[in-house]
């Protein structure tokens, strides 16, 4: 119990000197040990490191999880080491409502087959979502996080220690001025002549003590101050060596990057495919689609006039087409059927892939119809002396 006690005091005592230095350093009443300009970047540099990996973790984890709360419980499972609950995607939850609907409003329907299509399509994007952000967490936001907790950690403590040590070195730098001080003056005061004749001389006698005491002094002080160097330049290699490995936290960092990216590409990439695939059921092939609302009238090109012709067969049966091995010719001089024809109405607005096809707007009425051989999501619909395929899915049959 006495030696806890001894060591609280001396605790005490320590805390106490640093504390006045630095109390005395922020007013300007005590001198201070510089660092070289070598280290004080190195400082810089980690001190930058940590704040922008913290924000880049951050802002990471709002990428691949925008819901605040939904982080909370993550990080909160990751703090008591258990488990994070498997979370469905909102393209999964998504594709679920999708599924659903069209199961309620009629999966024979053009618009439940839409959303069958479109539920699977999402299914799959949300499947992509749920193998990037698994992959973003481990290959990238596990290593800055395993920085920040770790190897930040030990520079902060090493240079908490460093702080300490500079203390302790200019509160002995600062003793041992004090003492030279006043050494000097009393060995200044020692060196006058004595009066024997003086009534009282015991001055004379209490000068030369004092000066013997304050030369100890100075002597203990240089010690400690032999000391507290040695312990600082000792710590100050230790903290130099770890921020100098900031270099390769940079180097590993570099490289988790590359595979984030790497990863991003790829689900990216992924959900491109789906939608492609998604866009060729619907109908709707990716191309440069023209900003009018109504296509040019002009003939079709012989490419057009080649998927014409491969999309519309030439039966002898449909008046106005000629027989199969005739040249192709365009949809305008192809002639509705004798009966079949229906007015629909459309239900959104519909750009043009190509001269084939015909613009929409949305609520007008047109006349369609389908020839032999068509593609039962298309039909040819007519407005004025316009002609072209349209989607069936963009429109409302009327009898």
């Amino acid at each position: 119990m006495d030696f806890n006690m001894k060591k609280l005091a001396s605790d005490a005592g320590i805390f106490f000197t640093r504390a006045v230095q630095f109390t005395e350093e922020k007013f300007g009443q005590a001198e201070k040990t510089e660092l070289d300009a070598h280290f004080e970047n190195l400082l810089a540099r980690a001190d930058s490191t940590k704040n922008w990996t913290e924000k880049i973790l951050r802002q990471t984890e709002v990428l691949l999880q925008p819901n605040p709360s939904a982080r909370v419980e993550e990080f909160l499972y990751e703090k008591l080491d258990r488990k994070v609950p498997s979370r469905v995607t909102n393209g999964e939850l998504l594709a679920q409502y999708m599924t659903e609907a069209a199961n309620e409003l009629g999966p024979e329907t053009p618009y439940g087959k839409t959303l069958i299509k479109v539920g699977e399509t999402e299914k799959c994007l949300g499947a992509a979502e749920r193998d990037f952000i698994h992959s973003a967490s481990i290959n990238f936001l596990t290593p800055l996080r395993n920085f920040l907790e770790g190897d930040w950690r030990t520079i902060s403590k090493e240079r908490r220690i460093l702080q300490n040590r500079r203390l302790d070195l200019d509160a002995c730098k600062a003793r041992l001025k004090k003492a030279k001080a006043a050494e000097a003056k009393a060995a200044c005061e020692g060196d006058a002549v004595p009066d024997f004749q003086e009534t009282r001389p015991r001055n004379y006698i209490l000068s030369a003590s004092a000066s013997a005491l304050w030369s100890d002094e100075v002597d203990k002080a240089e010690q400690e101050l032999r000391v507290a160097q040695t312990e600082f330049d000792r710590q100050a290699e230790v903290t130099r060596l770890l921020l100098e490995g900031i270099s390769s936290t940079h180097v590993n960092h570099l490289r988790c990057l590359q595979e984030f990216v790497e990863s991003q590409a790829t689900y990216y990439a992924q959900c491109y495919r789906h939608m492609l695939d998604l866009q060729k059921q619907l109908g709707r092939f990716p191309g440069t689609f023209v900003g009018n609302t109504e296509p040019a009238s002009s003939p079709l090109s012989s490419a057009s006039l080649a998927t014409a012709a491969a999309t519309i067969p030439v039966v002898p049966t449909v008046a106005g087409i000629p027989a199969t091995g005739e040249a192709a010719i365009s949809l305008d001089d192809v002639a509705p059927p004798a009966s079949g024809t229906r007015k629909a109405r459309v239900l959104y607005d519909y750009e043009a892939a190509d001269s084939s096809e015909l613009a929409l707007l949305a609520d007008e009425l047109i006349t369609v119809y389908s020839l032999p051989g068509m593609d039962p999501d298309w039909l040819i619909g007519e407005r004025g002396n316009r002609k072209g395929k349209v989607p069936v899915t963009y429109l409302e049959l009327l009898s």
